[in-house]
């Protein structure tokens, strides 16, 4: 039985149809994936499902029971108290039980005869009973376990929650929901506030949880390890996919793959048929063949090839070639009034390298690139750019300081103004600013938009050091993945900070871990330092249980010595050695499995985009209309060269899997 069903919903902003008579049902447990560009309808469907707001028609039902819990995007507010008692306040019912007690202790205590006395006594004892189960699915100690798997420190369980700031309210609300255990978690983008400790909680709890989930993430990792089935914004409306989020995207190429090669086939019968009817119209000996295949072509519904989604579709320009040194940290010491954050780090980047800073909140992230920025002042030590070295910097709070009285057009071209406006609008066509929006406000911009407008911003004025703290925060997932193949082909040198370990695996080519004052290094993946992370407190664990029973330890070891010689390599040695081989193996054979299905999925749609090019440059009249054959032409031809060096990249790669393989 399905707890949610969704019956002909549709919705309309003004003119624009978001949903058109849309169905869909939830079942217990399922979890599910929404996804679509920013704009689609994600957060509006969130709510209407959340019971925050009503379609424009259709109708939403809930099974009996049912309690639906909904985070979404931005919290203004949480229950007022301490932070365990805001999370506490989630979940209705002590403070009934409590006032229930309190009534029939007062009945007891007033009672005069034995029998109304003893029903009062069981119905004391069955409400204790009731509370003491409360405490222990809903109490203190399980609130707090929750708070500490997303990253509050036990001094702050009783902060006030008025002094939290926005991106701890989010975790606050978060905790709740987790606490309240609803029969539906409806989630959006959860991740966007949580470091990478606790994505890696939350991602458990998660997976270990029975209920249902509706989520919206642009962490293409998190979604494959969460969801089993996508409901996706597509052009022809809300469509359904079994599966992860790799395996929508291989469904919805087979579907368009299929139906380009139906509708390419129907064409040319269709054109057959057209030239039978047009050779024999007037002949009476076919007039009944003519006017069969007439009537043929009338019943026949015409496939039509499905439109394409708008992405953004960006190259990162040819930068100058930096000295090979290109940062280099001398010492560095930054403090926060009592606080220290860095306590002489010395640390160096060099040239063409991806290097991705993880760490909990707080530790220092953003601090560390708006030092290297020159935003903030460093304590002591210092900080060197290298020889020719011109860095670029784009940040979450960057997007608040475009000047919301300019439009995207003027914002863009004052960095460049000797440039001219063809230039300027080419760059933002490809962040989706055609025409008429690129002379939109900045003040009317949705957050995504100005994150498009900021991002702009590092392509029109070339630099070859690029420093980013989240840049997917306010992107949907397939421009996520845009600017990942962008970053991929960037000839400059990238230090980056994100919660999307997606993002993360793709490019880093080395982590900076910053912990304790200081930054810990590790040459790989984000995937590599959490395993090899693991075995390192796993080792240390079997150390320790070792050392807390020595007597344990030191009679195995006589038996063994008297029964056989003693290995050269002892047990614990050896799963040392082979963690690390195969940490090695892993760090080596993921990234490019990865890059290989990236690939294929690559060179899948640029194939779709080329057939669909060649059948529009097929038609001789087109190039009667120079303005429109040209653009078409530029853009086959550049999507012919992509392909051409995917192709050469994929054989590439391939050999490579083989060869470490």
């Amino acid at each position: 039985m399905s707890i949610v069903t969704v019956e002909d919903l549709s919705i309309s902003f003004g003119k624009r149809l978001i949903l058109d008579g849309e169905s869909f049902a939830i079942q217990p447990g399922e979890k599910i994936g929404l996804i679509g560009p920013n704009g689609s309808g994600k957060s509006t469907l969130l709510r209407i499902l959340a019971q925050e707001r009503e379609g424009d028609s259709g109708e939403v039902y809930f099974a009996r029971g049912i309690r639906a819990g909904y985070l979404p995007q931005d919290i203004l507010a949480l229950p007022p108290g301490t932070l365990v008692d805001s999370v506490r306040a989630a979940v209705p019912g002590s403070e009934e039980l409590g006032r229930s007690i309190a009534e029939v202790e007062e009945e007891l205590t007033a009672a005069e005869d034995d029998d109304t006395r003893i029903e009062l006594a069981q119905r004391l004892a069955d409400l204790h009973h009731r509370l003491t189960d409360f405490e222990e699915r809903y109490g203190r100690h399980r609130a707090e376990s929750i708070l500490a798997g997303l990253g509050f420190a036990e001094h702050e369980f009783d902060r006030d929650v008025a002094t939290l700031s926005g991106g701890w309210k989010m975790r606050g609300a978060l905790a709740g929901l987790l606490l309240l255990e609803p029969e539906l978690l409806i989630l959006d983008e959860p991740t966007n506030h949580l470091d990478i400790p606790s994505l890696a909680w939350f991602d458990q709890f998660l997976r270990r949880s029975q209920k249902a989930v509706l989520l919206v993430s642009h962490d293409r990792d998190f979604l494959n390890r969460q969801i089993r089935r996508v409901l996706s914004f597509e052009p022809e409306g809300l469509r359904s996919y079994t599966g992860d989020y790799e395996s929508y995207r291989r469904q919805r190429i087979e579907e368009e793959l299929n139906l380009e090669i139906r509708a390419r086939r129907q064409a040319e019968e269709r054109a057959v048929t057209e030239r039978f009817i047009e050779r024999f119209r007037y002949k009476a000996s076919k007039a009944r063949q003519v006017q069969s295949r007439i009537k043929l072509l009338e019943k026949r519904e015409t496939i039509q090839v499905r439109d394409h989604h708008s992405t953004v579709r960006f190259r990162f320009p040819e930068v100058p070639r930096s000295g090979r040194e290109v940062v280099r940290l001398n010492n560095i010491e930054k403090r926060f009034g009592e606080k220290t954050i860095y306590r002489s780090v010395s640390r160096t980047l060099e040239r063409g390298e991806r290097v991705a800073i993880i760490g909990v909140n707080g530790a220092g992230k953003t601090t560390l690139l708006r030092l290297i920025a020159k935003e903030l002042p460093l304590d002591g030590g210092s900080i060197v750019l290298g020889h020719n070295v011109h860095a670029a910097y784009y940040a979450q709070h960057h997007t608040e300081k475009l000047d919301r009285d300019k439009t995207i057009l003027e914002e863009i071209w004052g960095l460049v103004p000797d440039q001219p406006q063809s230039f300027v609008r080419g760059i933002l066509g490809s962040f989706l600013f055609q025409g008429d929006d690129v002379d939109k406000k900045i003040a009317v911009l949705s957050g995504g938009e100005r994150a498009r407008v900021a991002l702009a911003r590092l392509l029109v004025v070339p630099s070859n050091l690029i420093l980013m703290d989240e840049p997917t925060n306010h992107l949907d997932l397939d421009s996520s993945e845009k600017l990942v193949e962008a970053l991929k082909d960037y000839g400059g040198t990238l230090l980056f900070v994100s919660h999307n370990r997606s993002f993360i695996n793709q490019l880093a080519t080395r982590i900076w871990d910053v912990r304790d004052g200081g930054i810990e290094e590790w040459t790989g993946n984000l995937d590599a330092y959490l395993y090899h992370q693991e075995q390192t407190i796993q080792g240390a664990r079997e150390e320790a249980q070792t050392s807390a029973n020595p007597s344990r330890s030191k009679s195995d070891g006589k038996s063994e010595a008297r029964s056989e010689p003693k290995p050269e390599e002892s047990d614990r040695d050896r799963r040392r050695r082979e963690a690390q081989e195969r940490e090695a193996r892993a760090a080596k054979l993921k990234p490019l499995k990865q890059q290989i299905e990236k690939s294929e999925l690559r060179i899948a749609e640029l194939e779709i985009e080329k057939k669909t090019l060649e059948s529009q440059l097929a038609d001789p009249t087109l190039y009667n209309d120079a303005p429109r054959a040209r653009p078409l032409i530029q853009q086959f031809a550049e999507v012919q060269t992509q392909l051409e060096e995917l192709y050469v990249r994929w054989e590439q790669l391939q050999q490579q899997l083989e060869t470490l393989a």
